[in-house]
């Protein structure tokens, strides 16, 4: 029995990659509802996609990144709400910091963790129920992120629209912190998903490769090439979308991983963080 595409379905995946109605509907229709499935159809039949945009379209709010005054653990916080004169607002702002502080402190291992710690005399839960009743809008802790490391550096885009942490090796010192922040900001921009190969799902290459191998055989290429097509295609993927190999953004003759060792011998990224206003957790 084939699939009713509902008009909320296309809308929606519109929203997401920017495709035409009528190629949003067949690639619902052929994937029988399955967004994600739909996503990869527009892409193998060359369709215009633009950067997915997934939850990012109507949320506001503040991202709050910082690290604990011994520079080993950090934290960042997003603070959502529905329009921008309330994200700006220095009450709104303040809460979110207080609430990025409270988890500094207290450590929690979850977002739920965080929800029920106890700020000022009552759970933060609470307290963001109280602005909803106060403010009228929708409010919500949405995404909560720790990390921990030899260092941590923190980076809040401007705006407080993106906040990353990084992780680093090394302590902290005068190099490390410089380079640490252009780290930071890399990921703010370039926003890659893993620090290196081993950290791509497997499922996210072999998507890539079947994509490309899909769109060879539309374009001609013969039989006996379509594997190599494919490996230079999850190959390419993988530097594009990893930090260490991405090209450094101040100096793009270096790769991030260049840089890191130029900074100071053996430095490296363990791990980051990144949490951007408007993405859904």
């Amino acid at each position: 029995m084939a699939t009713t595409v509902t008009a909320a379905q296309v809308n929606e995946l519109r929203n997401l990659t920017g495709a035409g109605l009528m190629d949003c509907k067949k690639a619902l229709t052929e994937a029988n509802g399955d967004v994600q499935a739909a996503i990869d159809f527009l892409r193998k039949k060359g369709a215009k996609v633009a950067e997915l945009r997934a939850g990012r379209a109507a949320a506001e709010g503040v991202v709050i990144a910082k690290t604990s005054a011994d520079n080993k653990k950090g934290v960042a916080v997003y603070l959502s709400c529905e329009s921008d004169f309330v994200g700006k607002n220095e009450t709104f702002v303040k809460f979110a910091a207080d609430i990025a502080d409270l988890a500094l402190e207290k450590a929690p291992v979850t977002l739920e963790d965080l929800l029920n710690l106890d700020l000022n005399g009552s759970t933060v839960k609470a307290q963001v129920q109280e602005k909803v009743s106060a403010i009228g809008e929708l409010i919500n802790v949405t995404a909560y992120e720790t990390i921990t490391g030899e260092s941590v550096v923190a980076y809040n885009h401007m705006g407080n629209k993106i906040g990353v942490l990084v992780a680093l090796n090394k302590g902290l010192n005068d190099a490390v912190a410089t380079v640490g922040k252009d780290i930071a900001m890399q990921i703010a921009a370039m926003n890659p998903v893993a620090v290196d190969a081993s950290g791509v799902p497997a499922e996210a290459i072999e998507r890539e490769k079947a994509i490309a191998k899909e769109k060879a055989v539309a374009a001609g290429k013969p039989a006996n090439i379509l594997d190599k097509i494919a490996e230079g295609a999850g190959n390419t993927f993988i530097k594009e979308n990893t930090l260490l190999t991405q090209p450094f953004v101040k100096d793009g003759s270096k790769t991030v991983a260049q840089v890191l060792g130029g900074a100071e011998s053996g430095l490296t990224v363990t791990a980051f963080k990144r949490v951007e206003r408007g993405a859904a957790k």
